[in-house]
């Protein structure tokens, strides 16, 4: 990851921060990266990015919106104000262009059910002809997932249920390069997700336990804390804690 910090690790971190900032850390220096719809985290962790960090990029969101500047920051990651003062707009065919083209770095995508290749299933939960739940579908993700260089995902629940060994139905193919939840963050390696860190709050043995696949800990270590910058940037965005409360994200 670019940042850095000298902060200690148990500087304190909140779920939903643990989540938003852990994100905003896979953004890399002149690289083009997409938010998607229903994605208010890792729209928050673009903007983080552009505030708390001292290097430029590419902003593109599926409002449409290229480098903009939004006159406020709205619930919904697809809300038309993330267009505002945009470098340009896109649409979606432009979206899976960049990403066929081999032009995408790093795309934020959704996912139900998370296996151990990094997987997605966002079409059903249980038995595909009586699922016990039906989902969206693969939308986007389908052919960004495959395609862009790199793919992160989030999770606001770390349990067995959500990082699975084998998926009820594999969506989307090609594999998320990392993973955050509100106590680990994983990333691709040889192949597998493999873990980088754990909350500081939490133990190498508590994830364990709450994920359903095996993965590999080498050199894994607790989450270095916030930096200054990242806890104003993540303040600055959402000054009400509105987002914090409506993300329900939980550490346990």
């Amino acid at each position: 990851m670019t940042a850095t910090s000298t902060a200690p690790a148990g500087a304190p971190w909140s779920p939903f921060s643990y989540i938003a900032i852990n994100l905003a850390r896979f953004v890399r220096p002149h690289e083009i990266t997409f938010s998607g719809v229903n994605s208010t985290l890792p729209m928050l962790a673009c903007l983080l990015a552009k505030r708390a960090y001292d290097f430029p990029f590419t902003y593109i969101n599926v409002a449409g919106g290229v480098d903009p500047q939004p006159s406020s920051i709205p619930l919904s990651s697809s809300d038309p104000v993330l267009a505002e003062q945009t470098a340009s707009i896109f649409a979606n065919e432009d979206f899976y262009d960049l990403c066929t083209r081999g032009r995408m770095d790093l795309t934020f995508l959704g996912a139900a059910q998370i296996d151990g290749e990094g997987c997605a299933n966002n079409s059903a939960i249980g038995d595909w002809h009586h699922p016990k739940v039906r989902l969206p579908g693969g939308g986007g993700g389908a052919v960004m997932l495959p395609t862009a260089r790199r793919a992160c995902t989030w999770r606001t629940e770390h349990s067995r249920r959500t990082l699975v060994e084998r998926l009820d139905f594999r969506t989307s193919w090609g594999g998320f390069h990392g993973v955050v939840t509100p106590i680990a963050v994983f990333v691709k390696r040889d192949g597998r997700l493999a873990l980088q860190s754990w909350h500081p709050d939490a133990s190498l043995a508590e994830v364990r336990e709450r994920t359903g696949f095996a993965f590999d800990a080498t050199g894994a270590e607790p989450t270095v804390g916030p930096t200054p910058r990242e806890r104003e940037a993540l303040a600055a965005l959402d000054p009400t804690g509105q987002f914090e409360r409506d993300a329900k994200v939980v550490l346990r």
